[in-house]
C-alpha cells in the first residue's frame, strides 16, 4: 500500500505542536502500547525514551524504511507492516494518530483496534475536525473525511467509554480558512507556513483552547477506555 501524501516530512517540523499533543494523552500512556500508522515516527520521537514495549506499524513501503533507518538502533521498538486486525499481541495503549481519516469503514477500525486493547486499556484518537473544511489537501493525502465531535458521540460502543474528548488547534481552524480563501490553488502548505504555525500559532493556541475548554479547533482528540466484560455481559443476560 502506497501512501499519497507529501506532507510528512514537512510537518515532521512541528515539534511545539507534537509536544502539545504529546501531554494531552501522556497520562493514558503505558509500556506495551501500538501505534497505527506511524508514518515516519514524527510522533513516536516524543515518546520514545519515556515507555517500553513500543509497537509500530505502517503500510506504507517508503515510511517504513523511514521507521527501519530511524529506530534502526532502539531494541525498545517493534515495526510491522501489518493492519491492526492481523496482529496477534494485545496493548495497553493503542494510538491513531491523524490515521483514522485514512480509512474507510473507520467504526471497523476502532472495534478491531478495541479488540486488540487489554481490559482497562486505553484507545486514543486524533483526527481531522470540521466537515465544511474538507477540501484540496484533504483529497490529496488520503483523508477520507474531517470529523465533528458528535460522530464520537453517537457510536455505541459495547466495550468502551469515552473518557476524554477535546477539540483543539482554535488558531488553526482560522488558519485553514484564511489559507483556502487566499492560496486557493495551494494543496500543501509550505515549510515555511508550517514553521510560522508551529513556532507562533500554536504557543497562542495553546492558551485559548485552555480558555475555551477545549471546545472548538482543527482537530479532535478522544480517549476510550476498554471496560472488562463480565459474565453477564457475555452471555448477553
Amino acid at each position: 500500500m502506497e501512501y499519497p501524501g507529501l506532507e510528512l516530512e514537512n510537518f515532521d517540523k512541528a515539534h511545539i505542536w507534537r509536544k502539545y499533543i504529546f501531554f494531552l494523552i501522556k497520562k493514558y500512556l503505558k509500556d506495551d502500547f501500538l501505534e497505527v500508522g506511524a508514518g515516519i515516527g514524527s510522533f513516536t520521537k516524543n515518546y520514545l525514551n519515556e515507555f517500553q514495549n513500543i509497537t509500530l506499524t505502517e503500510l506504507d513501503n517508503n515510511n517504513i524504511n523511514h521507521l527501519k533507518k530511524n529506530f534502526a538502533n532502539n531494541k525498545n521498538i517493534k515495526i510491522l507492516n501489518s493492519l491492526t486486525k492481523n496482529i496477534d499481541d494485545k496493548f495497553n495503549t493503542i494510538l491513531y494518530l491523524n490515521v483514522l481519516e485514512h480509512i474507510q469503514d473507520d467504526v471497523s477500525e476502532i472495534n478491531d483496534a478495541m479488540e486488540k486493547l487489554n481490559d482497562g486499556g486505553h484507545l486514543i484518537i486524533l483526527v481531522p475536525a470540521g466537515s465544511k473544511l474538507y477540501g484540496k489537501f484533504d483529497k490529496a493525502i488520503g483523508h477520507c473525511r474531517r470529523y465533528e465531535v458528535d460522530f464520537f458521540k453517537n457510536i455505541k460502543f459495547k466495550s468502551a467509554e469515552i473518557i476524554d474528548l477535546y477539540s483543539l488547534d482554535f488558531f488553526g481552524y482560522l488558519l485553514y480558512l484564511v489559507n483556502q480563501v487566499l492560496f486557493k490553488e495551494e494543496v500543501y502548505p509550505s515549510k515555511f507556513k508550517i514553521f510560522i504555525w508551529d513556532k507562533i500559532f500554536t504557543p497562542i493556541t495553546i492558551l485559548i483552547d485552555y480558555l475555551l475548554r477545549y471546545k472548538f479547533g482543527k482537530n479532535i482528540i478522544c480517549i476510550l477506555k476498554k471496560k472488562a466484560l463480565n459474565f453477564h455481559d457475555e452471555s448477553g443476560k
